[in-house]
Formats: structure tokens, C-alpha cells, sequence
């Protein structure tokens, strides 16, 4: 995956003002922006979904432009074809794992069948083994179980790139390190390139071929898997 991204944004909430200056380019199959909280990592991340406009700038996505302001291009977040998997994964309540992961493919603003078959829906409930939790609703899930059925979602669409915002944030200590090892597996397995931000040093050293810190706003120093670890976590 080869993404480029160069975007401005200046938001104000009562006095206090934060400028968004992000710049980097990669051609790694897994990137993270690595930071503290309130870096503006979150930012940048919608940013490249769409889900929120900069003022100037830049973003794109192998051959396609997601946005620039020079030349008047901002794709909607449904024509982009990234999938965002949000911190508390935004499952869908009231449908069943099945339902929630087969929403991308449905049309329109119809709910999918909670006993509709559907081969990808199939695929994806094998694959993250969640055919036994297949009707079962997000609220009776542990939060291993919510994860893995947020991916699924994402990656029934068939993106070009899995954004993904603190992953393991939610879970325990032993939840995390077993949920990283089963990511780890399924991106090597599947090569879906992926964009993960974090303030975890842990998910930087497992994840990060390029690694890009997030301070204030700013990209800092650029680390690779062949530098140091120490180096690659400081910000």
C-alpha cells in the first residue's frame, strides 16, 4: 500500500486552539502513528476515512486522490473504500454479529436478515470463529468477541486499507496480548494493509514497518522495524 498523506486542520473549542500539521508517506503494508493522547492521532485517522475535512491538503491511497483541496476532490467516506474500526468498535445493538457484519453489504438503509445466509458473511464468521455467536447480540459478547466482530464488519467490504483506533485499548492485559498475536496472524495471512494508531509502545513494536510519532499535532521522527526498538517508541 502506498499512501501520502500532507493535511492542515485548525479546530477551536472555547479559547483553546489545536492545528492539525500531519505529512508522511509510506509504502508499508502495516503503519503506526504512535503518540500520546490528544496528539491528534484520532484526527488524522478520520481524516483518511473522510469522516472529517481538512482544511488544506492532501490524502491519497495508492493511485486514487481521497482528497485534495487544490484540485476540488473529497470523496465521501462510502467511495473511499478504507474501513474504520472505531475504539468502542460501534457495533450495532440491536442487530445479532451475523447482521452486523453482513450490514456493509447490503444496500440502501434495510438491515440485513437476521437468518439470511451469506457466503462473505460465512467466510468472516469462519475465519474469526464467531459461527457459534453468529445470533447473538454485541451486548452478550465479551470484549474479545466485540472486537473480532468489528473487523469481521470491516473486512467484509473488501477495503483497501483497515484503520484501526487504539485496538486494544478496551480489553485486559491477557485480552490484549492475545488479541495482538491473532491481528498479527490474520494481517500476514490476508496482507490487508492497515493503519494503526496508538499510544501503546507494545502494538508500535508488533505492528509498526513504519512507525510515525504523533506529538502536538506534528509528525515527528520516523522509525522503521530496522531501527531500535527504544528509538521507535520515543515521541
Amino acid at each position: 500500500m502506498e499512501i501520502d498523506v500532507d493535511i492542515r486542520k485548525t479546530l477551536r473549542s472555547g479559547k483553546r486552539i489545536f492545528n492539525l500539521d500531519i505529512r508522511f508517506h509510506s509504502t508499508s503494508q502495516r503503519i503506526v502513528l504512535y503518540g500520546p493522547s490528544g496528539a491528534g492521532k484520532s484526527l488524522t485517522l478520520k481524516a483518511i476515512a473522510g469522516l472529517i475535512t481538512p482544511d488544506e491538503g492532501h490524502i491519497r491511497l495508492g493511485n486514487v486522490t481521497l482528497f485534495d483541496t487544490q484540485a476540488n476532490i473529497n470523496l465521501v467516506p462510502q467511495v473511499r473504500n478504507v474501513a474504520y474500526v472505531f475504539q468502542d468498535y460501534a457495533l450495532f445493538p440491536h442487530l445479532t454479529v451475523r447482521q452486523n457484519i453482513g450490514f456493509g453489504l447490503t444496500h440502501g438503509w434495510h438491515n440485513p436478515h437476521a437468518s439470511a445466509q451469506h457466503e462473505t458473511v460465512n467466510y468472516w464468521l469462519d475465519t474469526f470463529h464467531l459461527h457459534d455467536l453468529a445470533h447473538q447480540l454485541p451486548g452478550e459478547l465479551s470484549g474479545g468477541q466485540r472486537q473480532r466482530t468489528a473487523i469481521a464488519r470491516a473486512l467484509a467490504i473488501q477495503p483497501k486499507a483497515l484503520l484501526l483506533d487504539e485496538p486494544f485499548a478496551a480489553l485486559d492485559p491477557a485480552l490484549r496480548a492475545s488479541m495482538r498475536r491473532e491481528l498479527d496472524e490474520l494481517q500476514s495471512r490476508l496482507e490487508v494493509p492497515m493503519i494503526i494508531i496508538t499510544h501503546d509502545p507494545e502494538d508500535a513494536k508488533i505492528f509498526g514497518e513504519d512507525i510515525f510519532c504523533v506529538r502536538e499535532g506534528k509528525i515527528g521522527a520516523t522509525q522503521t522495524l530496522t531501527d531500535s526498538y527504544e528509538a521507535t517508541v520515543e515521541i
